[in-house]
């Protein structure tokens, strides 16, 4: 295991494709101070917007963030906002060859109105429909020529039409015999697709679903790990449990629970995306598993406390990693 610094150190070294379902997220901020004569409904005078990357966008974002290099791939529409999301990936010298055109399908864009600080109404633009078998032979040819440049594959899955089960497949085709992270983020109608990963991040509700079962304590936190680990046939199952922190089970039968670390929790949103970022550029750099699971349980204590889709660098984790890990410790445990 690497020491923090070495860790970090490492990370511009270490080249990423995150592959899934590419969105654009909208925020519009504004004020409410009457409510509408037309309905009993709020008129929001807006006084700022902002687009930013969002879903397996906004994973590729938050690993050039901590200086990883990505590869993106997935599906966009032929629109303004495909366009946009072109340009804002090349803004951070994000390779783009990868993400496709397919006709007829909008490029997944969701709306967030926010006022004094709270989300007053989401709205979305998208298709769940399955992207065409060309455009997934096209998405596997990508990876296929680029396998010689890559540490690791992130599937960044929202359930939008990318991940399907001969994406899934045709990787593991591909890096059979090779030394490479495989992650997932899941979502619960594709779980019958994720098999043999070095790693699978769901949070307690999607390993609560995927099981068909509920956790209501430690014991079914410990069962629901450890049913996953065989079910997915993984070498670890990081499942996250909001303010409760985390929970790491590895094929070992080693369990950690890991106390969360976030002081005030304005917007969980997109912390997903910044677990399965830093967990899987971690893992990729020479991290071990709980090593790579502490950091990303601090990268994502650190967003929680911003409001919108945020990232953290690798500034913001030194402190936190090298003094505030000493003093909340992980409590270890066995399947």
């Amino acid at each position: 295991m690497k020491g923090w610094n070495g860790l970090l150190q490492a990370f511009p070294r270490v080249r990423v494709l995150v592959v899934g379902d590419i969105m654009m997220d909208e925020y519009i901020w504004g004020d409410v101070s009457r409510i509408s004569p037309e309905a009993p409904v709020p008129v929001i005078t807006v006084t700022r917007e902002r687009y930013q990357l969002g879903g397996a966008a906004n994973v590729v974002r938050n690993i050039r963030a901590l200086g990883g290099r990505v590869l993106a791939a997935g599906v966009v529409g032929r629109d303004a906002m495909g366009e946009k999301v072109w340009s804002l990936l090349r803004e951070l010298d994000v390779r783009t060859e990868g993400i496709l055109v397919e006709p007829g399908r909008p490029t997944t864009m969701k709306t967030r109105v926010i006022a004094h600080n709270q989300q007053v109404v989401r709205y979305d633009r998208e298709s769940r429909e399955p992207i065409s078998d060309a455009a997934t032979r096209g998405l596997l040819r990508y990876a296929a020529d680029h396998l010689a440049e890559i540490d690791a594959i992130l599937v960044s899955d929202y359930a939008k039409g990318v991940v399907s089960k001969a994406l899934m497949d045709g990787f593991h085709r591909l890096i059979r015999g090779r030394d490479l992270v495989i992650a997932v983020d899941p979502k619960l109608r594709n779980f019958a697709h994720y098999r043999y990963l070095t790693a699978i991040t769901p949070n307690h509700h999607e390993a609560a679903q995927a099981l068909g079962m509920e956790i209501l304590s430690e014991a079914d936190l410990c069962r629901a790990g450890r049913r996953l680990l065989r079910r997915t046939r993984s070498r670890s199952v990081l499942i996250t449990r909001g303010g409760a922190g985390m929970s790491l089970f590895e094929e070992d039968g080693a369990i950690t629970h890991i106390p969360a670390v976030a002081r005030e929790v304005y917007d969980v949103t997109g912390a997903g995306d910044t677990v399965i970022g830093a967990f899987t550029l971690a893992l990729a750099a020479g991290a071990d598993f709980k090593q790579a699971a502490r950091l990303s349980n601090i990268a994502a204590g650190i967003v929680v406390g911003e409001v919108g889709t945020a990232t953290v660098t690798v500034e913001k984790l030194k402190g936190p990693l090298n003094n505030g890990i000493k003093k909340r410790k992980s409590r270890p445990g066995r399947l």
